[in-house]
């Protein structure tokens, strides 16, 4: 009789660049036939992806380690927070091993020495497209790892390394495995995803017998030819983001753009290393519109951020109802070991920057609900992620999984999960919609 197989059991945390870093783990244990525990007690040995990008995450992650090894005992840790070994041993000297961020081979290793495979052709499968922790019809397709900027409140290039992108052949490879084996919709990510190919200073490489570069708008237009759903993430605003508007408007990629925009005031900006002309970009927004006038861009932003002044506030909140952005994420500032930012002076009190927190929110609120209120009667495409009893749950093209709104349909339980269907809305409230089939 062979072996038993022994079985990992994994605890992924933080953001999707460490979802897909979990899947290529599991994808190279699983060709190695390893099998998965759905829990604690099944598994022989179980891994923790960290995150460490925010002290909160740093919290989070401890607190799972120390979960595993209370309920299992025998644990790897892995991730960005592996960066910072002597934080972990100190907390759980137990732990059997701790690898850095993207460190593939070192995880593997350290499963190896706790648990060593068992070679059998039978369980040595994977399937091409690796194994995903995401439903079957949409995956992320990470194009590079870290980041070649120096913002002054993120450490992530001392996590993760300087921008390390993937040649055009390699990703555009995975992405057709990726819908070969049914993924509807392919959402591209990195920590600079529009920074793509400046480190292999655009070199090309050969994807159906002809030669790709690896640069931003070429990457994206060959993505587009796959006849699935697009979508960029972490697109940082440099002036050659502008030329792949006109892909949305062809309908080659999905209309949507996730730019991190951080603030507005020009003072700000410049403390914390970002671009600081928020005049040029309400231009640029207003010219992307021109082109594309069904574009929906997300962004991100931070209130409280040190020696932010109520004017200053009052100046993002202004910019804020003057761009009118379709999809917005905001954070309280929060200091980070080792970033820049920490030594900037005028830290803002909690209960300030909950305020500011609240504002700002109630503000992009009211714009939301303007603006959903205008699909109400448009005929849209929707692709459905779940039934709930007795309707199904799905996304518009302006809508990204997990962080943004839902299409809402109601009887129609008969919809498969993955299917991109046409849909009149009937109703809208602040960020999502409800709709029914065409």
């Amino acid at each position: 009789m062979p072996k038993r197989a022994p079985t990992v059991g994994l605890v992924s945390l933080g953001c999707p660049k460490a979802l897909v870093d979990s899947e290529r783990i599991l994808s190279q244990l699983r060709s190695e036939g390893y099998q998965f525990a759905p829990d604690y007690d099944g598994a022989d040995v179980v891994i923790v992806n960290t995150c460490g990008f925010l002290d909160s995450a740093r919290t989070e992650s401890l607190e799972a380690i120390g979960e595993a090894v209370r309920e299992n005992g025998r644990v790897i840790v892995t991730g960005c927070m592996g960066h910072d070994e002597a934080a972990i041993k100190n907390a759980h000297p137990k732990v059997l091993a701790i690898t850095g961020p993207h460190q593939y081979e070192a995880v593997v290793e350290a499963v190896h020495d706790a648990v060593p495979p068992v070679h059998d052709p039978f369980t040595d499968l994977v399937p091409p497209e690796g194994l995903r922790l995401t439903p079957r019809h949409y995956a992320y397709l990470k194009i590079s790892e870290g980041c070649s900027n120096r913002c002054s409140f993120c450490i992530i290039p001392q996590l993760r390394g300087d921008l390390a992108s993937r040649p055009a052949a390699s990703v555009l490879s995975e992405a057709e495995r990726l819908v070969a084996a049914g993924v509807r919709e392919l959402l591209v990510i990195s920590q600079d995803t529009s920074a793509y190919g400046v480190d292999l200073k655009y070199e090309t490489s050969t994807w159906r017998g002809r030669d790709v570069a690896a640069r931003f708008k070429d990457l994206a237009e060959e993505l587009g030819s796959l006849g699935v759903w697009v979508r960029l993430h972490y697109v940082y605003p440099y002036p050659h983001v502008d030329h792949v508007i006109p892909l949305m408007a062809e309908g080659k990629i999905l209309p949507y753009l996730d730019i991190p925009l951080q603030h507005a005031s020009p003072r700000v900006l410049k403390e914390m290393r970002r671009p600081a002309n928020q005049v040029k970009m309400l231009d640029r927004l207003s010219a992307w519109r021109d082109i594309c006038p069904d574009i929906a861009v997300r962004s991100t932003f931070i209130v409280g951020f040190p020696g932010e002044t109520d004017e200053e506030f009052e100046f993002l909140l202004d910019w804020l109802k003057e761009a009118r952005l379709e999809r917005i994420g905001c954070f309280q500032y929060e200091p980070v070991d080792g970033a820049p930012a920490n030594a900037i002076a005028g830290h803002i009190p909690d209960d300030v920057k909950q305020e500011r927190w609240h504002r700002f929110m109630q503000v992009q609120s009211t714009i939301s609900t303007e603006i959903m209120q205008h699909k109400v009667g448009r005929e849209i495409d929707v692709i459905i992620d779940a039934i709930d009893v007795d309707e199904a749950v799905g996304r518009s093209v302006w809508d990204a999984p997990e962080i943004d709104g839902n299409v809402f349909l109601p009887d129609c339980a008969d919809l498969e999960p993955g299917s991109i269907v046409r849909a009149e809305v009937l109703g809208a409230e602040d960020y999502d919609l409800i709709a029914r089939p065409v």
